[in-house]
């Protein structure tokens, strides 16, 4: 089973930009565990500008594109030492690639991407995959890592696209404004009505939000890849996704 998983900023990052040191542990032992049982894993990981804040002590993230740009070029070091230090300890190699969405539009580099990222799974290591912010700008950029993720998992005919969220899931309305709203368990189809569940953007370090994630289910599920959105401080709850078990929201990839 090949499996692409996509953590958000918020997972594995306090507000103050910090290392949230429980929850990053938790995720890469059980990734490590998943993999050791013969599953190939792809991770997209967001993060590097919300830990380049806290790297630098700033008290909160840059309005400005260079500002943005250096808190990731300060995060990204710290992310990927973090990521190898962690997996390092349940024996498994990871490989950064950092990538634009001119390496999705440009035939021979995409090709080259893919190629790498191929060998990189026969080779048994484990990719950890980010935008490279360091120089995407909004006109050049995937622009965020939801779509980065149905990007990546499309592109390697992926079985299953996980992303990792702060909610249980696609609720019927937004649950932190509206105490009646119920988990929608599972999606056939991304209709106009399930679209305007979108609502507006995530975390403020992040870049994503529940219409990022409702467009990269829409990708994969016209590649007849399953997609699911489960909250990333459950990291557990992937183990009932493998094993056909309810978790979160699951978007059905039309076979």
């Amino acid at each position: 089973m090949r499996i692409v998983v996509k953590i958000g900023t918020s997972n594995i990052t306090y507000p103050t930009g910090r290392l949230n040191i429980r929850h990053m542990e938790a995720l890469c032992k059980i990734l490590s565990d998943i993999k050791n049982s013969g599953c190939e894993l792809i991770v997209v990981s967001s993060g590097a500008t919300a830990m380049g804040v806290g790297k630098l002590k700033l008290s909160e993230k840059p309005s400005d594109m260079p500002g943005k740009q250096a808190c990731a070029a300060v995060g990204q070091c710290e992310l990927m030492y973090t990521y190898d230090k962690m997996f390092t300890e349940h024996s498994h190699t990871v490989a950064q690639i950092l990538i634009t969405g001119d390496d999705f539009k440009d035939k021979t580099r995409y090709e080259n991407f893919a190629n790498t990222l191929e060998r990189l799974l026969e080779l048994k290591a484990l990719p950890i995959i980010n935008e490279n912010d360091t120089v995407s700008t909004v006109e050049y950029g995937v622009g965020d890592n939801d779509t980065l993720g149905a990007l990546v998992a499309t592109g390697v005919n992926a079985d299953l696209l996980v992303l990792l969220s702060d909610i249980d899931g696609l609720y019927t309305s937004d649950p932190r404004k509206d105490p009646e709203a119920k988990l929608i368990p599972r999606v056939e189809e991304i209709t106009d009505s399930i679209m305007a569940l979108g609502g507006g953007k995530g975390s403020a370090l992040g870049t994503g939000g529940m219409a990022t994630k409702l467009g990269a289910a829409k990708r994969c599920m016209a590649k007849g890849i399953d997609m699911a959105i489960i909250n990333g401080a459950r990291p557990e709850l992937l183990y009932d996704l493998i094993e056909g078990k309810a978790a979160g929201t699951l978007f059905v990839g039309r076979k």
